[in-house]
């Protein structure tokens, strides 16, 4: 995954969490790069290590320094077996798909927010529910559910990445105002603190059109479907909620055409926005630069809905073709349930993320203090899994064109749930029967 370098590298681990309100905002994300700032790691493949059965192992391509040297000493330290790590450069979905149907599937991969249902329901991938052991109520539920299907899990959370609203202190202090809890106050701030040198709000250079759809959904006391698993949002307030970033698009308020998007700090860092909805992984960056003056907020609630969080994670998976599948099961629960001190330092040194285990997350240092241990508690209070496993690629690319006609061409909301709906009650079919 790479991103044009005036946009820095760090989309990597979080292009599943790019992909938030159906932002298939492709052309750079879906080549998967990473947003830190520094450079793409190079692509290549780990030898063997260990003894017993060889197992292949896939990662894609983090893009922030170290994270594949750290895999591979990772591998390099089981004593099991063999595992030889590959690093996967360019796009890593499609590499998966088409080589889970193939002999030479991967015996373990990882993939954003865990297998898709397709994945599940055509036999490609293992259950993964013994893997967990008494360790799986130390999970984040919310990321459990999300790999859930039918009683059963089938992949195992690694590390937790979370969107959230920056904010600047000393900015809303110089206009007499506090930070927003609501979506009023929100739309108030944003307003206030817009001058002609700052912006009050930074959404992404599309105004949150690829974004925000589903925190704003959620704030609305909505979600993409229901628990049952059917459309979730046709309803009036629903339409209203959405039409609130078509207000703020229009409301000259929206920091647009910033110099990097949404998933880098550089809007933020730099002044030219008082408020950003961006990645706990900018946190150190954010820190670098601006000290104490940040804090960090769910986004804010409006009538019937609540605050939220967007979380996600990438799962460890098993492919069902694989020689080895006990081996594989027991090397995954090596690494990502019982290796705490392995996904300390994945979660921790190489950008800011979270241990998807929550008591490994109440021991990260790193995570122990300031708006870091902020996040954290905001992520166990109002945190929502990005998407709904039967939510599918093509439910996420109609949903997505759909928030550009709303946000970008001032279509009506109500008739464009409408129609997606019948998309997404089609896929919903396709799935279930």
């Amino acid at each position: 995954m790479t991103l044009p370098p005036s946009d820095g590298p760090q989309l990597t681990r979080r292009r599943l969490l790019a992909l938030t309100g159906g932002l298939a905002a492709a052309a750079s994300l879906a080549a998967c790069g990473d947003d830190t700032g520094r450079p793409d790691a190079s692509p290549g493949t780990g030898g063997p290590t260990g003894g017993g059965p060889t197992l292949q192992q896939w990662y894609h391509q983090y893009g922030e320094a170290g994270t594949q040297q750290a895999v591979q000493r990772y591998a390099e330290a089981y004593p099991d077996a063999s595992v030889e790590v590959t690093w996967k450069p360019g796009d890593y979905d499609q590499a998966v798909a088409a080589t889970l149907v193939t002999d030479k599937a991967p015996d373990v991969f990882e993939y954003g927010n865990g297998p898709t249902i397709d994945m599940i329901r055509s036999g490609q991938v293992v259950d993964l529910t013994d893997v967990f052991g008494n360790a799986l109520g130390d999970f984040n539920p919310a990321l459990v559910k999300r790999v859930s299907y039918q009683g059963r899990i089938w992949a195992v959370p690694q590390v937790m990445d979370m969107q959230l609203l920056f904010y600047r202190p000393s900015m809303f202090n110089a206009a007499g105002i506090a930070p927003p809890t609501t979506m009023d106050e929100l739309l108030k701030a944003a307003e206030k603190l817009t001058n002609d040198k700052v912006k009050g709000l930074f959404l992404g250079n599309d105004g949150g059109a690829s974004l925000m759809g589903g925190p704003m959904l959620r704030s609305a006391g909505f979600d993409y479907l229901t628990d049952s698993g059917s459309f979730g949002f046709d309803d009036p307030a629903a339409a209203k909620a959405l039409a609130t970033l078509r207000t703020l698009f229009t409301s000259g308020h929206l920091l647009l055409g910033a110099p990097s998007d949404w998933f880098a700090p550089d809007a933020f860092t730099q002044g030219l926005a008082a408020m950003q909805f961006t990645g706990l992984w900018n946190l150190p960056d954010i820190s670098k630069a601006l000290g104490s003056d940040f804090g960090v907020l769910p986004w804010p609630a409006m009538d019937g809905g609540s605050a939220n969080v967007t979380i996600g994670a990438y799962g460890a998976c098993v492919s069902a073709k694989s020689a080895h599948v006990d081996e594989a099961k027991k090397y995954v629960k090596w690494l990502w349930v019982d290796g705490t001190d392995k996904q300390i330092d994945f979660a921790t040194s190489y950008g800011l993320h979270v241990p998807a285990r929550q008591s490994i997350a109440r021991e990260a240092e790193k995570l122990q203090s300031g708006a870091a241990a902020e996040a954290v508690q905001l992520a166990q209070r109002h945190g929502h899994a990005q998407s709904h496993l039967l939510w599918t690629p093509k439910s996420t690319t109609a949903f997505t064109d759909m928030m550009s006609r709303i946000v970008k061409n001032g279509a009506d909301p109500v008739k464009e749930i409408a129609a997606l709906k019948k998309i997404v009650d089609a896929e919903l079919a396709r799935v279930t029967a």
